[in-house]
């Protein structure tokens, strides 16, 4: 039985088909998600955390204190996604949660000496991979990656500031490309 063309990355040839520009690039995002994902995992045996309760100790040790409704905001994540992450936190003794003595309600997060530590080490974490790959390519292109991400953020319902921070008109102009129902795509 003849296999059907779509299944084959090849199309009989010893030449890759080329996916088209939209496949690609969801290829690409899907290679540093699982890149991500299994860094995160070498993190907890080499760092002793994830990578996502890493970027909230980096977070709290930027801001010094904040309130897990801070860190949500910066997240784009409910409150309540960031519980067992905090809870594992104060768990190992990274994190110090006090109430706020203006709103006894609210909760105040402070890294402990030993958050503080871990927060100041680098070596083996997703962030220190990011400043290498960062490194390796000029301003002009980190700041159009940013923006292409930004973008697709918000595009899939994400309120990003750094998209925000794009005009209307840049918006408006790239959203008229888009939808431009004349123009001929040979994205996949």
């Amino acid at each position: 039985m003849k296999r059907p063309v779509s299944a084959s990355p090849r199309n009989g040839t010893d030449k890759p088909r080329s996916l088209g520009d939209v496949l690609t690039f969801l290829q690409l995002l899907w290679a540093v998600t699982h890149g991500l994902a299994s860094l995160s995992k070498r993190m907890r045996a080499t760092v002793g955390v994830t990578g996502p309760q890493r970027l909230v100790v980096r977070l709290i040790g930027r801001y010094g204190r904040a309130t897990p409704g801070d860190l949500a905001e910066v997240l784009h994540v409910h409150p309540s996604s960031l519980t067992g992450v905090l809870r594992r936190l104060e768990r190992a003794q990274l994190i110090r949660r006090v109430a706020d003595p203006e709103d006894g309600r609210r909760a105040i997060l402070t890294l402990t000496h030993r958050g503080q530590t871990l927060n100041d080490q680098d070596l083996g974490t997703v962030e220190s991979s990011v400043r290498r790959t960062l490194r390796g390519v000029s301003g002009e292109e980190a700041a159009t990656a940013r923006k292409v991400l930004a973008v697709l953020a918000r595009e899939l319902g994400v309120d990003s500031p750094v998209a925000n921070a794009i005009s209307p008109r840049k918006r408006s102009a790239a959203r008229s490309r888009r939808d431009d129902p004349t123009r001929r795509s040979s994205r996949g």
